[in-house]
């Protein structure tokens, strides 16, 4: 019998060979959107992929360790080491890059509430986009609002945090994130954050200085045009060490 010639791969074959990251990468720049370390892709990723990119980067991973010079196959502690800093990236620390928002129910503010309101500490743990290390701090969130302003519960301000600091951050760049967010869902006439964290790119490694801390903040609307509300506002939140 003739041999039959090799026919070409269909594009469902093809597709079935490329990496799940490569396939979310491609939507994303086709999309023309940005994926920085900080960013949320979840609207690229679609069911079973998170697990699918889990087994990608426990791979991935194993590599490194292998790199590393590190048996994991004759050292009991490092057997499942890739796998479970896989899941750490993708399912914890990094989780607010791969999941949708937190679900916030909103209220109109029936009561007309417009006194200066604080919610604080919030202890936020991110990690540093430079070295992935810890950054461990505390958050205060200070609202001036109006009439229009929909009203969140205190626990949401804790769940928008984590959703935004859970990712690859600089501090800078992580507070005004949020400020946005909180600004867009509540809509209030002022919005102030301040946040201080110690970040363990110096106190792990380069100087290993346990002692520094970054604190910077974020004002908005009457808080950058009314000093003594500003003043009011910091004020109130407790010196910390």
């Amino acid at each position: 019998m003739k041999p039959q010639p090799d026919l070409p791969a269909t594009c469902a074959d093809a597709d079935e060979g490329t990496p799940v990251s490569v396939k979310i990468r491609e939507r994303i720049e086709a999309a023309r959107k940005r994926f920085n370390a900080n960013d949320n892709i979840a609207e690229f990723i679609q069911p079973g992929e998170l697990e699918q990119l889990l087994d990608e980067v426990s791979g991935k991973m194993q590599g490194v360790l292998d790199s590393l010079v590190i048996d994991t196959d004759g050292d009991h502690n490092t057997a499942d080491t890739a796998r479970r800093i896989a899941k750490m990236y993708l399912n914890e620390v990094f989780k607010g890059r791969y999941r949708q928002p937190p679900t916030i129910t909103e209220f109109p503010n029936a009561e007309r509430l417009n006194e200066l309101m604080i919610v604080g500490p919030i202890t936020v743990r991110s990690a540093c986009s430079h070295h992935f290390v810890p950054v461990v701090g505390q958050l205060w969130i200070g609202v001036m609002p109006n009439e229009h302003t929909n009203v969140i519960g205190l626990s949401k301000y804790a769940r928008l945090a984590e959703w935004i600091m859970s990712r690859p951050q600089i501090q800078e760049e992580a507070v005004v994130q949020l400020a946005d967010l909180i600004q867009t869902k509540t809509k209030p006439d002022g919005l102030a954050l301040v946040m201080q964290a110690t970040h363990y790119c110096m106190a792990w490694r380069g100087v290993k200085d346990l002692d520094s801390k970054m604190i910077n903040s974020v004002m908005r609307g009457v808080f950058l045009k009314d000093m003594n509300l500003r003043r009011e506002f910091l004020s109130l939140i407790p010196k910390k060490a």
